[in-house]
């Protein structure tokens, strides 16, 4: 069984073994580290089994807002850590784009940015990119990729994706966030003087 994990945008929670088994979500944006191990509980329980159960847990790397994905991916690594189970880490946009055909996948990452990824039968084309609604259209495509606005991830659909990916053959062992933006903390330029 896959316990899958994303927190690009909402808080998605699954267990998926040869299908679909149980999923727990919110479309809330930020209250990711209050809803994360209350959803893995969850679907733990809707299927009747402990977590010895998991054989193998995914994570979505987003694209996505700093906070939500760091969460995400630490529950995720935590918990593939405990149960010393492979982690394998893909883009949040892939669940979007299974079983779609062509598509521009776009998704909201705050401050009135957005970021996209084109694909064609669920493999990447182009992007993660980031850009703002009036400069979509320059951006991408939509003609060739038609948009997919997700407000939410389905974390059921990033296991499938992540299956799709592994059977191709991809590698899906990084763990990088793709945030697309520098953070907005930065690093000091050294001790502060203090005077007397």
């Amino acid at each position: 069984m896959i316990l899958a994990i994303d927190t690009s945008a909402g808080t998605s929670v699954a267990l998926v073994g040869g299908g679909i088994v149980a999923e727990a979500a919110t479309e809330d944006t930020r209250s990711h580290a209050e809803h994360i191990g209350v959803f893995i509980e969850r679907v733990l329980a809707d299927c009747g089994v402990t977590p010895d159960a998991v054989t193998a847990v995914v994570v979505g790397l987003g694209p996505g807002p700093f906070t939500g994905l760091r969460v995400g991916i630490a529950a995720g690594i935590t918990f593939a850590l405990g149960r010393d189970v492979p982690i394998h880490g893909i883009s949040s946009h892939d669940a979007v784009a299974v079983a779609r055909g062509s598509c521009a996948v776009v998704t909201d990452v705050r401050r009135r940015e957005l970021a996209w990824t084109t694909y064609r039968d669920g493999i990447a084309v182009s992007g993660p990119g980031l850009t703002t609604e009036g400069m979509l259209a320059d951006d991408v495509d939509l003609s060739e990729f038609p948009e997919v606005r997700a407000t939410t991830i389905s974390a059921a659909l990033l296991a499938t994706a992540a299956l799709n990916r592994i059977e191709r053959g991809d590698d899906l062992k990084s763990l990088t966030p793709l945030y697309l933006r520098a953070p907005d903390a930065t690093p000091g330029n050294g001790p502060k003087r203090v005077s007397g």
